[in-house]
């Protein structure tokens, strides 16, 4: 996909010249930035968007590629760290072709930046352009980009039309059943509060000591043309539990099963149970759009550089297609 299409504007000579002055140097982007080299680690947070159409999710694997993988060998050809010293950790491990909008992550160095951007722009001229790092900033030894959030939301697109729009195929699920958005809302609305969540979880080998007790604080389905957006936010999701709860919704939305069908499984907390009336969505239609900290996790420690939300010759006012 191409830059412009995640609303980045640049200068590709103008970046690529700059950066292949450096690689000329040797130094590969290392040096971008003025380096002072304290005792003390520092914490880096990034956030990130990507079109996960054609990455094996975000936990690493080299083959095929994922987006933590991609990140990783960028950081360590910048920094000369290696993985394990940079230690990289993801707040959400999104599937397979789903993206993001505002994944976060944390990476640790031994050394601070006086100034930011150069790195940051140094990173986005070593990923792939599906792949873009919105925002670098420092952060305090406590955060940690999982275990410190409060919420993550996220989106999930259906195209409610007979022909599918080739503009939204990549981001957007089709449905050429008519939906009815009334008993979708009515369905969503059992899921908001705090539910065991097991039976709509898929089981997965790093799920075995994962609390089923979830929170929703809203579920919404909007409807705009064609086009129905799904957003879901709570204080984290299990193993494909946003795909499986929309492919219930698309069922309830086609009038093939009762609204109440939500309280049901619910109570079942057996998979098997959901899985009589539908199996995920697909993977595409999904983008984690942000994940939410507390305001005094956020708060920069002193000394360090402020936050880098890109130059403006790399990249302009940030928009994911469709979102």
């Amino acid at each position: 996909m191409a830059l412009a299409a995640l609303g980045f504007s640049y200068s590709p000579k103008r970046l690529s010249l700059s950066f292949a002055k450096c690689l000329r140097h040797g130094d590969d982007g290392s040096d971008l930035a003025t380096l002072s080299r304290p005792s003390s680690p520092h914490k880096w947070r990034v956030v990130i968007a990507y079109d996960g159409k054609k990455f094996a999710g975000w936990q690493y694997q080299e083959s095929p590629p994922t987006i933590q993988c991609l990140i990783e060998k960028a950081l360590t050809r910048i920094t000369k760290l290696n993985r394990k010293q940079l230690h990289l950790v993801g707040a959400g491990r999104t599937d397979a072709g789903v993206h993001a909008w505002g994944q976060v992550a944390h990476f640790i160095t031994p050394f601070n930046y006086d100034c930011l951007e150069s790195i940051h722009a140094a990173l986005n001229g070593l990923l792939p352009s599906e792949i873009r790092v919105r925002e670098i900033s420092p952060a305090c030894p406590e955060f940690h980009a999982r275990f410190s959030t409060i919420s993550k939301l996220y989106h999930y697109k259906i195209y409610n039309g007979l022909i599918m729009d080739p503009f939204q195929s990549r981001y957007a699920y089709h449905s050429g059943y008519k939906l009815n958005p009334v008993v979708m809302r009515e369905a969503a609305s059992y899921f908001v509060g705090r539910h065991d969540f097991t039976s709509f979880a898929n089981v997965s080998h790093s799920d075995g000591l994962v609390n089923p007790v979830k929170e929703i604080f809203q579920f919404h389905v909007k409807e705009m043309d064609h086009v129905f957006q799904i957003e879901v936010e709570g204080t984290g999701f299990l193993y494909r539990q946003v795909r499986n709860m929309v492919a219930l919704l698309i069922e309830i939305g086609r009038e093939v099963l009762p609204p109440v069908v939500v309280r049901e499984i619910l109570a079942a907390r057996n998979r098997r149970e959901l899985a009589k009336f539908a199996m995920s969505a697909p993977p595409h239609g999904l983008c984690l759009m942000s994940v939410n900290y507390s305001d005094d996790i956020l708060k920069a420690p002193a000394g360090c550089p402020a936050s880098s939300f890109g130059r403006p010759q790399t990249a302009s006012k940030c928009r994911l297609p469709f979102y």
